[in-house]
C-alpha cells in the first residue's frame, strides 16, 4: 500500500483506492491538459473527478496499480497535496480577467508557484494572492498571503483554517510588486529555520511575537 504523498497520490476512505492529483498551477489549465485528465480518468474508470479547494482536479478511486501508468499518461506535475511543505498556490484572477481586480495577482501566484510549490518546510504551508480586498483566494487564512491595494500589496502572515483557526495577520502595506518576492524569500527563509515540526507559522509568531517578527522581516 503507498502513503500519502507517495507517487503523488492520496489514499481513500476505503484504504484500496487512491486520488491523483497533478499540479495545475493557481488553477489555470490548457485545453489539452483538461482533456488529458478526463480521457485519463475514463480509461482507468475513475470514481469521480473532484475540484479541490487547491484548484487542482483530482482523479478519484484509481487502483494502485495503475498509478504508475496514469502518471504517464497524464505527463504532468505532481501536486503537493499532502505532508509538510508549500502547497499549491491558491489565486485569484485578478487585474488579467476580474473587472474587481486592482493588483495582477495571477501573474504573482503562478511567479511564487513556480518557485515555492512542494519546497519542505516544517508544516504545510498555504500561500494565497487576492487581486483586491474581497480577498477571494482567501488570503486571510493562508501562512502567507498578498492582497491587491491600490498603492501595491497588503502582506498577510500567520493564518490557517483547520480544527484551531487563526486570522492572519498584516506585516506591512502599500509593498511594490517587485520587493513582494523578497519579503516572501525572508518569511519562508524564516520558518524553515525556526518553525518546529508541524508548527505552522502563526503558532511560530505567536510565540515570538508580531512586532519582532515585523522587526526581523522588515529591518
Amino acid at each position: 500500500m503507498l502513503n500519502d504523498g507517495d507517487k503523488g497520490v492520496i489514499i481513500q476512505r476505503d484504504k484500496k483506492t487512491y486520488a491523483v492529483a497533478p499540479h495545475i498551477p493557481c488553477g489555470v489549465i490548457s485545453p489539452d491538459n483538461l482533456k488529458r485528465i478526463a480521457a485519463v480518468a475514463e480509461k482507468y474508470q475513475a470514481a469521480a473527478l473532484k475540484i479541490t479547494s487547491a484548484s487542482r482536479i483530482a482523479i478519484v478511486g484509481i487502483n494502485e496499480e495503475d498509478v504508475d501508468k496514469i502518471w504517464a499518461e497524464l505527463g504532468m506535475e505532481k501536486g503537493a497535496a499532502v505532508g509538510l511543505c508549500v502547497r499549491s498556490i491558491k489565486s485569484c484572477p485578478g487585474t488579467t480577467f476580474c473587472k474587481r481586480g486592482i493588483q495582477d495577482s495571477l501573474s504573482l501566484g503562478l511567479k511564487l508557484d513556480s518557485k515555492y510549490h512542494g519546497l519542505k518546510l516544517p508544516s504545510k504551508f498555504k500561500i494565497g494572492v487576492s487581486g483586491c480586498p474581497n480577498q477571494c483566494a482567501e488570503t486571510c487564512i493562508k501562512d502567507l498571503g498578498f492582497v491587491g491595494l491600490p498603492k501595491g500589496w497588503q502582506v498577510l502572515v500567520g493564518g490557517n483554517g483547520g480544527a484551531l483557526p487563526r486570522l492572519s495577520k498584516e506585516l506591512t502595506k502599500n509593498v511594490p510588486t517587485e520587493q513582494v518576492f523578497e519579503i516572501a524569500e525572508k518569511v519562508i527563509n524564516f520558518y524553515k529555520t525556526n518553525g518546529r515540526a508541524h508548527q505552522r507559522l502563526g503558532a511560530l509568531i505567536e510565540k515570538s511575537g508580531l512586532e519582532e517578527f515585523k522587526k526581523v522581516i522588515l529591518g
